[in-house]
């Protein structure tokens, strides 16, 4: 197999400079989150130009609808690596971003992951991907604790069969049993949401965790739980982030909300990301949510890396370590981190929130780490 060349560093043609992105944009993909993660990669592009560019020369995205698709995402890796972009940008699904990077490692293209948290993106250790988001075990560590504190430690599990979903349910068995805590697994190959409630009501559980896709079965199993009389004072809790983005809201109204979840924002954002968050809103026409921020950070990051190193692939893949870029979130460096075979921030920040009951639109701070 012949390995695209590099894109030269040493244009100055005025010729643009090209990222690929890779965005689930059509279903089964989880279509609000692409279109967030794509509005913060076209924003923070038109920012790049608006300053400038690298150095001279205009930042052009490249977009690619992964789909949710692994097969259809490593096509696309290669079809963006034969264009010449110098570098990946995106991806919101962890199975789906572990493929694009090891495509991306292979062909010795520097990948920055966006939004996907497993802790295995790539099979073997490499210098060519980093990540933004929070390795899983970091963010659902934090999430068990949060349970803990709130009195939970007889949890349950409604969970669909993938990676991330056993990856989850492992970190939080394994953290949890070491605490005194226990993980009930309900396998959603062979429940309906009226199943779960039985098992919910003949177990000793007072959390369920929904560890499943949006909209399906989630939103089917919150409405069964919720209203299920023997089960009102069960919590339901979506570590994954599901309640994050406005169609939670549309599909479930106040059953939606008190529903716990994971994002990586700060308590308060600060000068540059209330300036990008206000343009995010404009651009949606709706609340940014976190997925944007990355998006937008992970072109800021590419773009310092462009303009230090030049387009060269290996030279961008080699920046990593000494990249600093001020995000929407603070300061984003990356590292080296222990079980991760990346380049990591480590880490973004982290918050628990849910959705006020009396006013679904908003978010209750529960819990940071």
């Amino acid at each position: 197999m012949n390995t695209p060349p590099s894109p030269g560093a040493e244009r100055a043609d005025g010729s643009p400079v090209r990222i690929g992105a890779l965005v689930p944009l059509t279903r089964p993909g989880w279509v609000d989150a692409g279109r967030h993660l794509l509005a913060g990669l076209e924003l923070s592009v038109r920012d790049v130009n608006d300053a400038g560019g690298i150095a001279g020369r205009p930042l052009e995205l490249v977009v690619r609808d992964t789909a949710a698709d692994p097969l259809k995402a490593t096509a696309a890796v290669d079809e963006l690596a034969h264009l010449g972009v110098a570098a990946l940008a995106g991806e919101y699904h962890s199975v789906v971003a572990r493929a694009a990077a090891a495509r991306a490692d292979a062909l010795g293209l520097p990948f920055l992951c966006s939004s996907a948290v497993l802790d295995a993106l790539t099979e073997q250790p490499t210098d060519r991907v980093a990540r933004l988001a929070p390795a899983q075990s970091h963010g659902w560590r934090i999430y068990a604790d949060f349970l803990l504190g709130a009195g939970h430690g007889r949890i349950a599990v409604a969970a669909e069969p993938s990676v991330y979903w056993a990856s989850g349910t492992r970190v939080l068995r394994d953290h949890l049993a070491s605490r005194g805590g226990t993980v009930t697994e309900l396998d959603m190959r062979a429940l309906t949401p009226s199943d779960v409630c039985d098992e919910l009501a003949g177990d000793r559980a007072t959390a369920l965790l929904l560890l499943v896709g949006h909209p399906e079965p989630a939103v089917p199993i919150v409405r069964a739980v919720r209203r299920d009389r023997r089960l009102a004072e069960i919590m339901i809790g979506a570590p994954a982030g599901q309640p994050e983005f406005p169609g939670w809201a549309a599909l479930l109204g106040a059953d939606g909300a008190a529903i716990p979840f994971l994002r990586y924002l700060p308590e308060r954002l600060g000068p540059l990301g209330t300036r990008v968050g206000a343009a995010l809103r404009e651009r949606l026409a709706e609340a940014p949510s976190f997925v944007a921020f990355e998006g937008y950070d992970t072109v800021a990051v590419l773009a310092e890396a462009l303009r230090s190193h030049g387009a060269d692939r290996a030279r961008v893949a080699g920046s990593w370590p000494r990249v600093a870029v001020e995000g929407t979130r603070g300061q984003i460096r990356f590292s080296r981190t222990p079980g991760v075979g990346v380049w990591q921030w480590a880490w973004p920040p982290i918050q628990i929130v849910d959705r006020d009951p009396a006013e679904p639109d908003r978010f209750r701070i529960l819990h940071t780490g």
